[in-house]
């Protein structure tokens, strides 16, 4: 836990950038699928009104060719996912998120991802503590603007 700690207080505010690539209306639509949506304008890329799930761009943590093995931890989460535990022994949880839209997500513009280590907290009581990391993404279309701002938390134990 010691390690873990100190690497992520040590990237605390550092900011890293992540070219996801154009968005493509058949992995937006799968998402759609995948969430249970049986409205038109989410599944039908042809339609007039058509429109990227909210929730898709927040999901995305990779470029259109995913990852590669050796970007996966043990438990499937990427390797740098959470700042300052990779190669280290310790569990991740997802531990909470906020998301703030900006924009309707345009297919075919770049996309690119903002993200940096906010703040590392020691939280719990003796026998059972655990790191509370919150990290900041900024989605961004090249020709739009900000799409949206997320705001994570990890627990580390």
């Amino acid at each position: 836990m010691r390690a873990a700690e100190e690497r992520a207080a040590a990237v605390v505010g550092t900011v890293e950038y992540r070219d996801l690539g154009p968005l493509r209306a058949q992995e937006t639509v799968a998402f759609a699928r995948a969430c249970g949506e049986v409205d038109p304008c989410l599944l039908d890329p042809d339609s007039a009104g058509f429109e990227v799930h909210p929730l898709y761009l927040p999901s995305v943590l990779r470029g259109p060719g995913g990852g590669v093995a050796a970007e996966y931890r043990a438990d499937g989460m990427f390797r740098d996912e959470v700042p300052g535990t990779d190669g280290l022994d310790v569990r991740l949880m997802a531990g909470g998120q906020s998301v703030t839209f900006h924009r309707p997500v345009p297919l075919g513009d770049p996309i690119t991802v903002r993200r940096s280590l906010d703040t590392v907290e020691r939280k719990g009581r003796p026998g059972s503590v655990f790191l509370l990391l919150t990290v900041s993404k900024t989605y961004r279309a090249s020709g739009a603007g900000d799409l949206a701002t997320v705001t994570e938390r990890f627990i580390v134990r």
